[in-house]
């Protein structure tokens, strides 16, 4: 079992206090030192008397802290930090700014297997799922550097809903009131569509935001785009979707990205809107965005809104994302571009 304090639960830090013969009111102080005041050592938490941080740390916990590797900011203010985890592998975070909101884009395994072919992580091998402490101490990490964060969204590198239990944990523990306190409708957990794991997050109690990564309207250029489709098929997934949706009443988020003659046309916008019939959702159009060795690229400014004219006229939400980052590689389906290792 992990020592690591900084991924561990409310109730599992009353848990771990109890059973050293403490009293159970501690675990908040814990909590809120690690979680609200980034606290890297057990020393920092100063209302623990100095006989209980000893006990502690002669037990063998820890508070983990990710190592910053390199800082990159972009023209536009968007920044990408790489950090080093403890066992040398590395991961990408991104800091996006939209006025006063700061978006944190954060990452949930090193690597991924999903292959997708027009994003540059699915070419990195993937290694290993992160930990909740992993997870969070990205949030923590950006804090101490840029301030308050006002939104998260798991749309780094990796599929978040393949490492479900560490996701959700970190959901628990963004959301408390004695940590970070960020609101669940600020939290948005993207996919690229795990069937069996949107189906078990419906029945959380969590709630947060859901966020499917769409790309196509019908399956045979799904799979071709997506591998993941072959396994779990646009009928599947959209009865996952809506039940969801059902349980939650939560608006859903397609994420869809603009691929010039491939996925762009009138027709295909057509499909989308009987596909997203019935449905309270949201729609954001993503120009591909570029990365050495791929073949694809992104579909004109006027093509991309005419699809959006025709998804609005439909009664469907709909935005085209900004191109942010994009000169700094931390744009959507650019992370891990300047890091090819196999």
């Amino acid at each position: 079992m992990s020592k690591d304090l900084k991924e561990k639960t409310f109730s599992e830090l009353e848990k771990i206090v109890t059973e050293l013969g403490q009293k159970k009111f501690l675990a908040g102080y814990i909590f809120n030192f690690i979680h609200a005041k980034n606290a890297s050592e057990i020393s920092q938490i100063s209302p623990l008397s100095k006989s209980f941080r000893e006990q502690l740390v002669n037990q063998g916990y820890i508070i983990s802290k990710l190592t910053l590797a390199k800082k990159l900011t972009s023209q536009d203010k968007t920044a990408k930090y790489l950090f080093t985890l403890e066992d040398g592998k590395q991961i990408e975070t991104v800091l996006l700014h939209d006025g006063k909101r700061k978006t944190l884009c954060i990452s949930t395994q090193v690597g991924c297997d999903m292959d997708c072919l027009f994003c540059a992580t699915g070419r990195i091998k993937f290694k290993r799922n992160l930990s909740a402490g992993e997870i969070v101490d990205q949030v923590n990490s950006v804090e101490a550097d840029a301030g308050k964060i006002s939104n998260i969204v798991y749309m780094g590198m990796g599929e978040p809903l393949l490492n479900y239990d560490s996701v959700t944990k970190s959901v628990r523990i963004l959301n408390h009131a004695k940590g970070k306190n960020i609101g669940i409708r600020h939290l948005t957990i993207s996919t690229c569509g795990i069937v069996p794991a949107i189906i078990k997050l419906a029945k959380e109690e969590l709630h947060s935001r859901l966020a499917v990564s769409l790309n196509a309207p019908e399956d045979e250029l799904r799979t071709k785009l997506m591998p993941v489709n072959a396994k779990y098929p646009l009928g599947d997934l959209f009865k996952a979707i809506r039940l969801y949706q059902d349980s939650t009443r939560r608006r859903i988020t397609f994420e869809y990205v603009m691929i010039k003659n491939m996925n762009d046309s009138d027709e295909h916008a057509g499909m989308l809107v009987k596909l997203l019939k019935g449905l309270i959702c949201h729609v954001n159009l993503i120009e591909h965005n570029p990365f050495p060795n791929c073949d694809f690229s992104g579909s004109s400014s006027e093509r991309i809104k005419n699809f959006a004219e025709i998804l609005s006229r439909a009664g469907i939400e709909t935005t085209i994302r900004f191109r942010m980052g994009r000169d700094i590689r931390a744009a959507c389906g650019q992370l891990g571009a300047d890091r090819p290792e196999k």
